[in-house]
């Protein structure tokens, strides 16, 4: 019964927090110089007052803010995101097709950064104060300070310029015509490069906290208890230290595992991958108000879903707690 209040609850705060991000994303996406009849019409060569009207009129754009935002929200809340200016889709469709090469790049990044990210801060800090505790947190702060699109481009430039060892750009080979297994290898080759870039960040990021959790936990009295009964040192940073040390790291992995999918517009963009990221740059330089709005709303709502599951993790990371 707790459980179901909890979730009715959570839901109904999602959704709420969710037709506020729309509100907003509006808002500011309208506040921004340009539109995308202004756009359509410069590529046109055609810059006759009548015929910008008429499109205008045909986008709604004519209406008053608040018509178009009430008209707006009201096509949200019946799950209809409107249809694209330039592409001449509907924005869902649009969203679910580059959906799975998003979910591949950023599901595999996240998996990568979080167990090299919570191995190198439990190694870290079983060497607090040696060499190797210096060396990961210098590599750590490296990858953490580095700009992501600069990371990306010097991979490129090592990796396929340089070594000649992985494609750099796109989702599959272009004419390759593979299937079967040769096209899942294919696939894995192209996504070596943008996951590991993308996860790189991260794990610098998850290697720090776990680093710092570990070290404050193992100062803790039922750790002191464990030794003292002679208790193996592996066994004691495995069950008792790096265990109660996850849940601020479960906390973080959470917020950030929603974030990730938006925040891969660069990654996608310097790969070339075909993505949500992608369509969501494409999208803004287009002034493609609708397809815009609706990638925003859509990162928005993968951002509410994780919180969600994070709050059944912590159950599972620490009985203790309890979802009430």
């Amino acid at each position: 019964m707790k459980r179901l209040q909890f979730m009715s609850v959570r839901i109904l705060q999602g959704l709420l927090a969710l037709l506020l991000i729309a509100t907003v994303n509006f808002l500011l996406v309208r506040a921004a110089p340009g539109d995308p009849v202004s756009i359509m019409a410069g590529e046109a060569g055609a810059s006759d007052p009548q015929f910008v009207a008429q499109l205008r009129a045909q986008f709604g754009l004519d209406q008053p803010l608040p018509t178009q935002l009430a008209n707006y929200l009201g096509h949200v809340l019946q799950l209809d995101l409107g249809y694209s200016y330039r592409q001449q889709q509907p924005v869902v469709d649009l969203i679910l097709e580059r959906l799975p090469a998003t979910l591949l790049l950023t599901g595999t990044a996240f998996a990568l950064s979080l167990a090299m990210g919570i191995g190198l801060g439990a190694l870290a800090s079983r060497n607090a104060g040696k060499w190797l505790d210096s060396a990961i947190t210098v590599v750590a702060l490296v990858f953490y300070a580095t700009p992501l699109y600069w990371l990306a481009m010097m991979a490129v430039l090592l990796f396929t310029v340089q070594l000649d060892l992985l494609p750099a750009f796109g989702f599959f080979t272009v004419g390759a015509d593979l299937t079967g297994l040769d096209r899942v290898l294919d696939i894995a080759q192209h996504l070596i490069l943008p996951a590991g870039t993308l996860g790189l960040f991260y794990m610098a990021v998850y290697a720090r906290m776990t680093r710092a959790a570990m070290l404050e936990v193992a100062q803790m009295d039922f750790v002191k208890t464990a030794r003292a009964k002679g208790v193996p040192t592996g066994r004691i940073q495995r069950k008792h230290i790096l265990r109660n040390a996850l849940l601020p790291v479960v906390t973080l992995a959470g917020i950030q595992a929603g974030g990730m999918i938006g925040g891969a517009v660069l990654t996608e963009t310097v790969f070339a991958w075909p993505g949500i990221g992608r369509l969501m740059f494409d999208a803004l330089l287009q002034r493609d108000y609708n397809l815009l709005l609706g990638c925003f709303l859509f990162t928005a709502a993968m951002a509410v879903l994780f919180n969600l599951i994070t709050d059944f993790v912590y159950t599972l990371v620490d009985p203790r707690i309890e979802l009430s």
